[in-house]
């Protein structure tokens, strides 16, 4: 990691954060100690990238980071994406698998990458973690790293999920909660067997959801899921439809993406990729 990006974090992101905010992270102790990981996130604000790094970088780890590639071309946020070795993706195009080869050559030198699986803002009225894309589950199995789940409360109410309406003052309270790390060997390494990766990402999740639950105080219900509930796009929350039978092994929507081999692409953030995505 550069020392531009180390300046950048330090002496401007991290300065800004305790402007806007009062964070208080707990359990970075269970970040491992060395060799690579997945560190992966919900996420409910645009300024969820800074606050999830932010926690990284207080604790000394550098991550990467998938970035969609248009934020490489604005020129603040580019050049600090680009001096950081943060990674583009080129979302709905052949070359996006390019993203999770990079992500897998920095896993095997022992770096560290960030990604929101949910791969947008959450679409849930209640503000809990959607049903998540796959990404995030195929860097896992194919490189074997383990993965750190991690849970953000507070974000929202700086900047607005919805309309990014931005509210810094009073600072607000962000609280961040480092999970234990997750055993997903049992899952295999085959990314070609759909049930194997969907049941993967459904485990990281239900563990970001876990730790969600903790800092709320309560119990979260089944994940809004964009391909069952109605998810009424970018910018605005959606609704969610009464819950599906619970004989059935799977939502409406995760079934037509298993049988599809849909969301096979890289997790990354669709409205405004970060320095922490």
């Amino acid at each position: 990691m550069s020392l531009f990006y180390r300046f950048a974090s330090r002496g401007a992101i991290i300065p800004f954060l305790k402007l806007v905010s009062r964070q208080r992270v707990t359990g970075v102790e269970r970040f491992p100690a060395d060799g690579g990981f997945i560190a992966v996130a919900n996420h409910l604000s645009n300024i969820d990238a800074l606050t999830a790094m932010r926690a990284l970088v207080d604790a000394d780890i550098p991550a990467y980071s998938l970035a969609k590639a248009s934020l490489f071309k604005i020129p603040v946020v580019g050049r600090v994406l680009r001096a950081g070795g943060q990674i583009p993706v080129e979302r709905g195009t052949a070359s996006a698998s390019d993203a999770l080869r990079e992500a897998e050559r920095i896993l095997a030198d022992g770096g560290v990458i960030m990604i929101f699986p949910e791969g947008t803002l959450s679409r849930d009225p209640l503000k809990w973690p959607m049903v998540g894309k796959t990404g995030a589950a195929r860097l896992a199995m194919r490189t074997g790293v383990p993965v750190v789940p991690m849970a953000q409360w507070g974000g929202q109410d700086i900047m607005d999920t919805c309309t990014d309406a931005f509210h810094p003052f009073p600072p607000k309270p962000v609280t961040v909660r480092v999970g234990e790390l997750l055993d997903l060997s049992r899952f295999g390494s085959d990314t070609d067997d759909h049930d194997a990766v969907r049941a993967c990402t459904a485990e990281i999740m239900r563990a970001i959801t876990a730790e969600l639950e903790v800092i709320r105080g309560e119990r979260a219900p089944r994940p809004f899921d964009p391909h069952y509930d109605i998810d009424h796009g970018p910018g605005a929350y959606g609704e969610r439809l009464p819950d599906p039978d619970p004989a059935q092994e799977a939502s409406p929507g995760e079934a037509a993406r298993s049988e599809s081999g849909a969301d096979d692409a890289p997790g990354g953030r669709s409205e405004s990729e970060g320095a922490g995505q």
